[in-house]
């Protein structure tokens, strides 16, 4: 996530090509949802309901985007999609950011609930 942020920051700042940007922007994008999937996929075989339903609907988005093939970024259009594009990665980062935290939580919670026994 953090690097698309920079390919999308390098190309406002002109510091890199539109097609280079959209190339490796879309290389990343495909194993991002497939790694997400499996995280959800685990966390319902493993019964954390809670865990599985936080991070539900930002599966849903991924493959609500895959479906309607939104998910590559445009070399034609990235320039008119720049600000979208950024605002749209700063808010899955935020989001992936609040799981990692609850997901640390817990491990931390639970962890410390088995030293007391």
């Amino acid at each position: 996530m953090f690097f698309r942020l920079m390919c999308l920051a390098d190309l406002e700042f002109d510091y890199i090509n539109p097609y280079d940007s959209a190339s490796r922007i879309n290389f990343v994008i495909l194993p991002e949802f497939i790694t997400h999937g499996v995280l959800c996929l685990i966390y319902l075989f493993t019964g954390h309901w809670v865990m599985f339903l936080l991070a539900l609907p930002y599966l849903y988005y991924n493959v609500r985007l895959y479906t309607r093939n939104q998910h590559l970024v445009d070399v034609t259009e990235i320039f008119n999609q720049l600000n979208w594009e950024k605002k749209q990665r700063l808010f899955k980062l935020g989001y992936l950011v609040f799981l990692l935290f609850i997901t640390l939580f817990w491990l931390i919670y639970n962890a410390m609930d088995d030293d007391e026994m």
